[in-house]
């Protein structure tokens, strides 16, 4: 199936958004010499270009080198995920059980005001990444999901945050898109959406515009986290007071988060332009969707009314997670043209125009952490877990307060300073993760299909909630 399918240079998003005069970039030089910073990140998606941007917001003159290893900042995740900007509330009821009421409920509001300003510098820099906040709608797309939502719903309604999710029935539901997959469903009014390529590269331009010495295609080779940090590259080096890693799925490579993190994949397709057709099933108000699946499928449309589907796939583990399968894994690609299909039937000759994949850092908490290295001079954040568009900005309001020294609002969230929980040791971590995402894949398609479950798979894709992980069944 995949034979005829194109393969996106990166992701159709980075593509649509190189094409913009406004966002065209070349490639900044290799680092090819050494030099000194007071402050080097290793990483240029969001939370480095974030951190960047929030180092040289509370300091003009403070010298920052931020290195990134493919060929522009963004071409990673940050450029290649479906463009949902969202906080953590979906994430309420596992924060309440780690964190507390309290706590929980302030982490959830700090990063919401993230997708309101994240809204609010796109205008103030007039990079037009497609901005628009319609809210995200989740609904079952097959028996077994109905009233996966109850959970968080009884939470937030506890804890006086209820306004946040709006249960709709399965008619409501139909009336705003009429998918035939969909039954009673979810909304979250204060999600919104973006070109995620687009963000990225406008916060590049931004960054370069400010001073920030930005050096692409330069992989770090071995890192010293001192005092001071020490950054190899393949063809140079950087000595500063601070450093950032800012890895995502690559965290997974470095000893000391090893097993705080596993690379999981994730796929997407995109289509032609089909206004006419969105039309005709009434998703004309632009919301976000997805469904309850475990491997979820999500999917969104664009201002020129394509689709973009996408959904988590079996891939997963170490070796798996950091390889070309997580760029365009043809079987992964195969099974998201047939649920394409399922969930769109009316659009049968509606060409597919690129497909691509990324990896996801997903941790056993399902929450992202932020941690100092001994030294106190190398700062590390990553397990996003997939949603990072919007908590990448607090990252890097984060990460540049750890820099700075500074104690505030930001730096004393329970998310930070805290030792992320881990997976089990290897081989337990890489071949248990492949074998319980692949569980957890063929126990959902056998759910979309109306078919029951064995019983080793099913035992399978319920381990990892059975031994306390926030993730699985």
């Amino acid at each position: 199936m995949t034979g005829s399918l194109r393969q996106a240079r990166g992701s159709w998003w980075l593509e649509e958004a190189r094409a913009d005069p406004e966002l065209a970039a070349d490639p900044t030089d290799p680092l090819s010499s050494s030099t000194h910073a007071d402050v080097v990140i290793v990483g240029g998606g969001y939370t480095g270009l974030w951190t960047a941007w929030f180092l040289k917001e509370a300091d003009p003159g403070l010298d920052v080198i931020l290195l990134e290893a493919d060929e522009l900042c963004g071409s990673g995740p940050s450029g290649r995920n479906g463009g949902f900007c969202s906080g953590l509330w979906d994430d309420l009821p596992g924060l309440v059980r780690r964190f507390g009421d309290e706590d929980a409920v302030r982490v959830c509001e700090v990063v919401e005001r993230s997708v309101t300003e994240i809204g609010v510098w796109l205008d103030e820099h007039r990079v037009d990444a497609w901005y628009a906040r319609p809210g995200h709608l989740t609904a079952a797309s097959s028996p077994e999901q109905d009233g996966a939502w109850r959970e968080l719903v009884e939470v937030g309604n506890r804890l006086g945050v209820g306004e946040r999710f709006v249960e709709l029935t399965a008619a409501a539901v139909r009336e705003r898109v009429d998918l035939p997959v969909f039954g009673a469903g979810l909304l979250q009014p204060g999600n919104a959406l973006v070109q995620p390529a687009r963000l990225a590269l406008g916060l590049r331009r931004e960054l370069l515009d400010r001073g920030v010495r930005i050096h692409e295609r330069t992989p770090a080779t071995r890192l010293s986290a001192g005092p001071p940090v020490r950054i190899r590259t393949t063809e140079g080096s950087v000595t500063a007071e601070h450093g950032v890693l800012g890895l995502g799925a690559w965290t997974a490579s470095l000893g000391p988060y090893r097993r705080a993190i596993v690379p999981r994949g994730s796929y997407l397709l995109i289509t032609e332009p089909s206004p006419d057709r969105l039309a005709e099933i009434g998703w004309t108000a632009g919301e976000g969707l997805a469904d309850w699946r475990t491997a979820l499928h999500y999917l969104r449309p664009t201002p020129d009314g394509r689709v973009a589907f996408g959904a988590a796939a079996s891939t997963a583990g170490l070796g798996v997670g950091l390889g070309p399968r997580l760029r365009f894994d043809a079987r992964s690609i195969d099974a998201l043209v047939e649920d394409f299909r399922r969930f769109f039937p009316s659009f049968s000759d509606v060409r597919i125009e690129a497909a691509w994949g990324g990896p996801i850092d997903v941790t056993p908490a399902h929450l992202p952490f932020f941690t100092t290295l001994p030294g106190r001079a190398l700062h590390v954040a990553a397990g996003f877990t997939g949603g990072g568009v919007g908590p990448t900005h607090l990252g890097g309001r984060i990460l540049a307060g750890l820099v700075r020294g500074v104690e505030d609002e930001h730096t004393t969230l329970p998310l930070v300073g805290r030792e992320p929980p881990r997976f089990p040791p290897e081989p337990l971590r890489s071949v248990g993760a492949a074998v319980v995402q692949g569980a957890i894949v063929r126990s959902d398609r056998a759910a979309d299909a109306g078919r029951r479950t064995d019983p080793l798979t099913r035992l399978l894709a319920r381990l990892p909630r059975r031994l306390g992980y926030e993730l699985g069944r």
